[in-house]
């Protein structure tokens, strides 16, 4: 008589992905409250505004910049913390492909430039800085580009790595696929917003849409895997690859 018992399926070690991608939106979107229309007849100052508009903005209100630049911050923890926890989930599902050291280094140059933007926004912040114009725009344009196209473009890689390998190894919902390969392909394009004014707009429409993308990739992960499968299958499409069978996933 058999008395094995049958293997019990293995759980992904770490954070729920998803809890923390809704920690690193809510963070990030509460530190734009203190320097949107939402608290004043004025907000944080665009890259076309003209230089004195810009100079008086940080003049007048140190106060708000700080605590913006604190909150985004503190965000830029969790955004590592969650790259982290599902590119290390990634492989604990069998995925051997670049797909997942590409995300990695994509997520941690996001949150990377989003800690230095915001170290360069709080020193906006300090007092005297802006008593100098010149040092204040320097400044200025240095936030921007780390937190702007600093920041989109690597956050389009992460999308890219994650979504690959997903699709075919169909880790994740197709929608969801879908979304981060558009969302990578409007990271990567937002780098024009550094020659092209005009192309600013591709910024906020990969950051906001990209709090959606990771919320949703972070909680449809699978965090499961059959502990039968000790060793990744190999992948018809190429010797790169290896992948976990789907009928031994589960979420």
């Amino acid at each position: 008589m058999n008395t094995q018992t049958p293997p019990v399926a293995a759980r992904h070690a770490g954070p729920n992905p998803g809890i923390v991608a809704i920690v690193f939106t809510v963070l990030f979107l509460a530190g734009l409250v203190p320097v949107t229309l939402l608290m004043g007849d004025t907000h944080f100052p665009s890259p076309l505004q003209p230089p004195d508009e810009i100079v008086v903005y940080f003049r007048e209100h140190p106060t708000k910049v700080a605590i913006c630049a604190f909150l985004q911050f503190g965000s830029a923890i969790p955004l590592g913390i969650y790259v982290a926890t599902m590119t290390s989930r990634l492989r604990f599902l069998g995925v051997r492909a670049a797909g997942v050291d590409i995300a990695l280094f994509g997520g941690l140059a996001a949150s990377f430039m989003t800690l230095v933007s915001a170290l360069l926004q709080w020193a906006l912040s300090r007092p005297g800085i802006a008593a100098d114009g010149t040092l204040v725009q320097a400044l200025y344009f240095l936030t921007f580009a780390t937190g702007g196209p600093g920041y989109s473009v690597p956050l389009g890689i992460l999308f890219a790595g994650i979504s690959v390998p997903a699709l075919f190894f169909r880790l994740l919902p197709k929608w969801v696929v879908v979304l981060g390969l558009v969302l990578a392909g409007v990271g990567e394009l937002s780098a024009l917003s550094l020659v092209i004014p005009g192309a600013l707009y591709l910024i906020p429409l990969t950051r906001f849409p990209g709090f959606i993308w990771l919320i949703a990739a972070g909680f449809k992960l699978p965090p499961r895997r059959d502990a039968r499968s000790s060793s990744p299958a190999v992948a018809p499409w190429g010797s790169g690859f290896s992948a976990p069978s789907t009928r031994r996933l589960r979420a």
